[in-house]
């Protein structure tokens, strides 16, 4: 039977992330283990004066064929899996001169750093794939009852916490914890190998996913619904206050961030359900693109989300803070207007890193019966270059039709299909989403419009796919619009321009369509 605190006497460290190294050394050394390591590892610990054996001089094997080969050897892997509990086992050891290591510290080669650089070789990949590394992490994660084994420089300090208060030992709990994060770990490293060899392949032959948990979330879709965030989440976003996220929450400022992305002027968007139901955009100043967007929808923001893409001052501030808001995202919130937020304490402020367009490059991922769905992410608003030469009716857009035609195509993206969006240059003016037929989306946006009291005179309606029908198109024209940008593509294509012209509407045909379902 094993003792409650398994004590630690010998200990191997080889880590490539040298981080906490010094302060975990010294505490081993305090309580009086001995090290044995390799390479620039066991370099680095001799130079803070500590004892140190080499793995080489441990095993009397050399390192060999450049390092490939210096810890897979049965002294080392013998003294991480024999069973201290059994006679047999221990009487095998002795007979074969294996003696007990009780503590491995590893973390693996940089594989995924290496292979994020630009113009990495496939060479450069290849030696970057820990082989030592994982088999040590292994042995001890599967010998945990006997052996406290550390993956992560940030649990240094609280093993040699629970060495300092159970007198050089570890418990069973903390060793099975620590196990836990190797298998994790090992299981996340061997993934993204296999995705970056993979992805040279024609097909994908399978699809891994490993992702460390984020946060617990206060629900899912309803409060019956257990939900959690599992990956790096919190590298993009920071909570700076207000009650934790649910599973909507997630789903809506993902949503948000990814339009905001769409601009580069000063841009504000409203968004309920992740569709959004305000957009606006101006020069210089944040508060005109607000009232914009707010114009568009005044009662929708209610219990939204509202996301900018600059700085949010106190002026903006204190208008938002009128109105019962769920989450604001900005990329900062300055401090005279987080002051101002903070009185409403259950309001969530997220900050948005720059690092968010960064992860628009990973793959979509959906559940699926038995499965997952896996697609590229749809980023670019596609077919707005040369626009001028798609055009199909007779009269050409104007100028400023074209303007708005840019600002429709990069909103109607972003909203449930059947999608159709009134836009200005610089604003949204109606929004109709998610309805079974395209027509009843313009009938929506339409009536809202008029529940606003906006005027759709002149402006452009965007589809995300094509008009089917001319009854769409001619819903939108004949409630003001004066020009049209769709994808095109359906069998009554002729008919549909056949009505643009008889109500001389301008109308381009992107060639790409951007269904959001």
């Amino acid at each position: 039977m094993l003792p409650a605190f398994m004590s630690i006497s010998r200990a191997l460290i080889s880590v490539s992330d040298k981080s906490g190294l010094e302060d975990f050394a010294k505490g081993l050394h305090r309580h009086g283990v001995e090290i044995l390591s390799t390479g620039g590892t066991a370099k680095a610990i001799a130079a803070l004066g500590i004892p140190v054996t080499e793995v080489s001089d441990f095993t009397g094997f050399p390192e060999m064929l450049d390092g490939r080969v210096k810890t897979l050897h049965p002294k080392i892997h013998g003294g991480l899996l024999y069973r201290r509990d059994l006679a047999a086992h221990r009487e095998q050891a002795e007979e074969n001169g294996i003696a007990p290591i009780d503590l491995v510290a590893v973390n693996l080669y940089p594989f995924e750093e290496t292979v994020a650089r630009e113009g990495v070789t496939r060479e450069e990949a290849i030696e970057q794939i820990d082989i030592g590394g994982p088999s040590m992490l292994r042995s001890a994660a599967k010998n945990h009852d006997s052996v406290t084994v550390v993956v992560d420089p940030a649990d240094y300090a609280a093993v040699v916490a629970e060495m300092d208060e159970h007198k050089g030992g570890t418990t069973l709990k903390t060793r099975e914890r620590l196990a836990i994060k190797v298998f994790q770990r090992t299981a996340a490293y061997d993934a993204a190998i296999a995705a970056h060899l993979n992805a040279a392949q024609e097909t994908d032959a399978s699809f891994s996913l490993s992702l460390p948990l984020c946060q617990e979330l206060r629900y899912g879709e309803n409060p019956h619904q257990k939900a959690s965030l599992y990956g790096r989440f919190d590298e993009h976003f920071k909570q700076l206050q207000g009650k934790g996220l649910s599973y909507t929450n997630v789903l809506d400022i993902a949503a948000a961030a990814e339009l905001i992305l769409e601009f580069r002027r000063p841009a504000v968007a409203i968004l309920k359900h992740t569709n959004p139901c305000g957009v606006g955009a101006d020069s210089e100043d944040l508060r005109l693109a607000w009232e914009k967007a707010f114009e568009t929808d005044r009662q929708a923001p209610f219990g939204g989300v509202i996301v900018c893409n600059r700085p949010l001052g106190v002026g903006l501030a204190r208008v938002i803070a009128e109105i019962f808001t769920d989450v604001i995202i900005a990329p900062e919130f300055e401090s005279d207007a987080r002051a101002l937020l903070q009185k409403k304490k259950n309001l969530r402020l997220i900050q948005m890193h720059p690092t968010f367009a960064d992860t628009l490059e990973q793959p979509v991922i959906h559940s699926a019966p038995g499965g997952i769905l896996v697609m590229d992410h749809d980023v670019r608003a596609l077919g707005l270059e040369e626009i001028e030469k798609k055009v199909v009716t007779q009269r050409p857009p104007t100028a400023e039709e074209i303007e708005a035609m840019r600002f429709g195509w990069r909103i109607v993206k972003h909203v449930k299909s059947n999608a159709i969006v009134f836009a200005a240059s610089d604003r949204t003016l109606a929004i109709g989403a998610g309805q079974m037929s395209r027509v009843d989306s313009c009938r929506i946006a339409t009536w809202k419009a008029e529940q606003a009291g906006l005027s759709l005179k002149g402006s452009v309606v965007a589809s995300d796919a094509m008009f089917p029908f001319p009854d769409g198109l001619i819903h939108a024209l004949e409630a003001g619009a004066s020009a049209a940008i769709q994808p095109g593509g359906s069998m009554r294509d002729e008919e549909v321009i056949a009505a643009a012209n008889e109500r001389e509407a301008a109308m381009v045909f992107t060639g790409h369509r951007h269904f959001l379902h």
